[in-house]
């Protein structure tokens, strides 16, 4: 699994994934996912584009960020889903908790609005 993080203009943080978020993945990629999506107050855009596959540890990684995004006032999102990921959020509920969105420009329209 493979993360790579970059902050954005208005100090939005990205972190693209790419790879398998399943228990492997996940475990390659807790730690440093947590410190960056949940640790302090921010506005985190999640790019899915480059992730093939999401199991349930996968959803439980991205629950619990938000979670922690949520506790401390900031705002969490997903971009760039695959149709068998997005399939995967939609079936599981996620996007009654989780907004997703196409791409960052929209990720950044919400922020904005909010």
């Amino acid at each position: 699994m493979k993360l790579e993080s970059e902050v954005l203009d208005g100090g939005i943080q990205r972190v693209a994934l790419e790879g398998r978020l399943d228990i492997d993945g996940v475990q390659e990629i807790d730690i440093r996912f947590t410190a960056l999506a949940s640790t302090r107050k921010a506005n985190i855009v999640v790019d899915l584009a480059g992730v093939t596959l999401l199991a349930s540890i996968g959803i439980r990684l991205l629950i619990m960020a938000a979670r922690g995004q949520k506790g401390r006032g900031g705002k969490f999102v997903l971009i760039s889903a695959q149709p068998a990921v997005k399939t995967a959020l939609v079936t599981a509920g996620m996007n009654q908790f989780i907004p997703m969105f196409d791409d960052v420009a929209s990720a950044r329209a919400a922020f904005a609005a909010a």
